[in-house]
């Protein structure tokens, strides 16, 4: 025993000599081929190029759009993602580049075997950017976008394989991709989804969830709210509640939650799964956005909600001053003068537009301030989700060009 003893320290011993012999017969030459950053930038890159195959009408406000790679412009395949992750579009409407984030209504084995991703868009009244999609998105239109990204995915580490999925209008896509992966992977997941919608002519993907049903052995079950209903209506009626909650599922099983939808649909939510003493771990939550009136907030600075105030912007070397709007994001104020910036999920979730506050006062939603505590301590903030209360300055990062 003691022999083996020495000579496993003796082994260890011979380590560092080793390897110092190992690196000075290697060559001084830099080998540009690195495996593991090659495979790094295909499952993440910072880009993805694609073109638009095949347009779909789902319902006379929503659409949905296949895309493809862009071969031309680089991108060989799409890239890997996991269900309810999504992609963020980028366009230039008018002089000024737009990012828009969208849910990936297709599964990760369409992604992986078929090379290719669809999302569906429900076309928002006075909606800068949908009106740009409808008027302009056409078969073979080029389209740039960031890579999969988000973190409202089921996870087995942290999530119960008992899931149910709440969604309200076009919320629906990435439950339906949630569907698809259970369904194509045969995975070992319960999925009971409540869809809500105001009228039965908005339900989108009713034929394919109604065909996942049918071929998921008992794993997902669909089950349609419908607010204003018509004559011929048999489904439930209302809004998704904590009563039709507990009349459709069993209260004493350990579930996960994951809700996807408007902000109103949200803050209702909340307090209805109170209700049913669904502790807070248990609910994963989409990020939803921009805030269409963020006035309407009780601790917003009511008697400055039709001021605008001076951003000054430093961006590399150079700065500029433009004007920003109280009840407009700063995001929205760089956009609107023309400069682009970095965004992706616009609510204040994924960090990617982080940008440091020299000077000033601004203000952010405690609700969806997703900003690090040493962000918060050393003047750091997210464009996307804060709002000038005053005269500001910040520093933004350079756009990256491929």
């Amino acid at each position: 025993m003691r022999e083996r003893y020495v000579n496993n320290m003796k082994s260890y011993k011979d380590i560092l000599p080793t390897r110092k012999e190992i690196i000075m017969k290697a060559s001084s030459e830099i080998d540009a081929f690195d495996p593991m950053r090659e495979l790094a930038e295909k499952l993440h890159p910072d880009k993805v190029f694609l073109k638009v195959d095949e347009i779909i009408d789902e319902t006379k406000d929503s659409k949905t759009f296949k895309l493809v790679p862009d071969r031309e412009n680089g991108t060989e395949r799409v890239p890997y993602f996991r269900a309810g992750q999504y992609i963020s579009i980028k366009s230039e409407i008018n002089g000024s580049k737009i990012t828009r984030p969208y849910s990936i209504s297709s599964s990760p084995h369409d992604a992986l075997k078929r090379d290719f991703y669809t999302i569906t868009i429900k076309k928002k009244e006075g909606g800068f950017f949908t009106d740009y999609i409808w008027n302009n998105w056409k078969v073979g239109t080029k389209v740039e976008s960031s890579g999969p990204l988000g973190y409202f995915y089921y996870h087995p580490v942290r999530d119960i394989n008992n899931i149910v999925g709440l969604a309200g209008g076009s919320g629906i896509t990435p439950m339906y991709s949630f569907a698809k992966d259970i369904v194509e992977k045969d995975l070992d997941i319960k999925f009971t989804l409540f869809y809500g919608v105001e009228c039965e002519d908005e339900i989108i993907y009713r034929e394919e969830l109604s065909k996942l049903e049918s071929q998921s052995n008992g794993k997902v079950k669909v089950i349609y709210v419908c607010n204003k209903p018509g004559d011929g209506w048999k489904g439930c009626t209302g809004y998704l509640s904590s009563e039709l909650l507990s009349k459709h599922l069993d209260m004493n099983e350990d579930m996960t939650f994951f809700m996807c939808g408007p902000k109103a649909m949200y803050e209702y939510l909340d307090v209805e799964l109170e209700k049913l003493n669904i502790p807070r771990r248990r609910i994963r939550k989409e990020a939803y956005g921009e805030v269409d009136d963020i006035s309407k907030y009780n601790d917003f600075p009511q008697a400055i909600k039709d001021e605008t105030f001076n951003l000054i912007v430093n961006v590399g070397k150079g700065y500029t001053t433009i004007p920003a709007k109280t009840t407009e994001t700063i995001l929205v104020a760089l956009e609107r003068a023309g400069i682009e910036a970095p965004s992706h999920c616009r609510s204040g979730e994924c960090g990617y537009c982080r940008s440091r506050l020299i000077a000033g006062d601004v203000y952010i939603r405690d609700d969806n301030d997703g900003r690090r505590i040493a962000d918060k301590k050393y003047g750091y903030i997210h464009p996307c989700a804060t709002y000038p209360t005053s005269d500001i300055e910040i520093k933004i990062p350079t756009v990256q060009r491929s």
